[in-house]
């Protein structure tokens, strides 16, 4: 089986994305007996969709783990709803500037993660990684990606695993910050997480993904 992960381009004048570090550093690589497929989306409201229906195509993942960067956030926040709104707080990196805008007409209000987020939850903390459990991917790009992924494997009949996971800065972001006269120098208001660290987040919420879904699957034959 293949798992789909996703990460975000660089955006907002910056040189890295940590998203995009893990899609490719993992691309490739089998975890659980899983083999990761990794897919990085443009930081744009007009072609976000047209990114996810594609990756989703391609790859016909039986499970879908999609990630993005959430400045100023001091741990791995593991989103467990997306919502049918596009409000962005700044332009994405095209320009885009959309308020009040509904990213399907027809679509339900919201898509609930169907990754089992607690156990992820239980399982990084379980192995020293500072996580949390969020009820709000807010309304800029990551949301969009949660959203519509539920909403395209739902139209495809694919009933992959799906959900969304928030990263820190990198280190290296906020040394940029800090050395930016224009920037909020304050290192209180930017914490940071290593690369290493993330990408073995990552690792242990795929592999906790796949074993509560063994789980799930022998009780059901039980």
């Amino acid at each position: 089986m293949t798992v789909l992960l996703t990460g975000f381009e660089p955006f907002d004048g910056g040189s890295i994305n940590p998203s995009a570090e893990i899609a490719r550093a993992l691309d490739g690589h089998t975890i659980g007996g899983l083999r990761v497929t990794g897919r990085v989306y443009p930081v744009s409201m007009r072609r976000i969709a047209g990114a996810i229906a594609a990756a989703l195509d391609e790859t016909k993942p039986g499970m879908v783990v999609s990630l993005g960067l959430a400045g100023g956030e001091p741990a791995i926040r593991l989103e467990r709803v997306g919502v049918n709104l596009a409000d962005f707080p700044v332009a994405d990196k095209y320009g885009a500037l959309p308020k009040d805008l509904k990213l399907s007409p027809d679509g339900p209000d919201a898509f609930a993660s169907t990754l089992p987020m607690r156990e992820i939850h239980a399982a990084l903390l379980q192995a020293g990684i500072p996580a949390r459990l969020s009820n709000s991917a807010g309304t800029y790009l990551c949301n969009a990606s949660l959203y519509l992924t539920g909403l395209m494997l739902k139209e495809r009949g694919n009933g992959a695993g799906f959900g969304f996971i928030h990263l820190p800065y990198l280190p290296q972001q906020v040394a940029a910050l800090l050395a930016d006269p224009k920037a909020d120098r304050d290192p209180d208001k930017h914490p940071s997480m290593s690369l290493d660290t993330m990408i073995r987040a990552v690792e242990t919420a795929i592999a906790a993904a796949q074993s509560n879904a063994t789980m799930v699957r022998a009780a059901s034959r039980s």
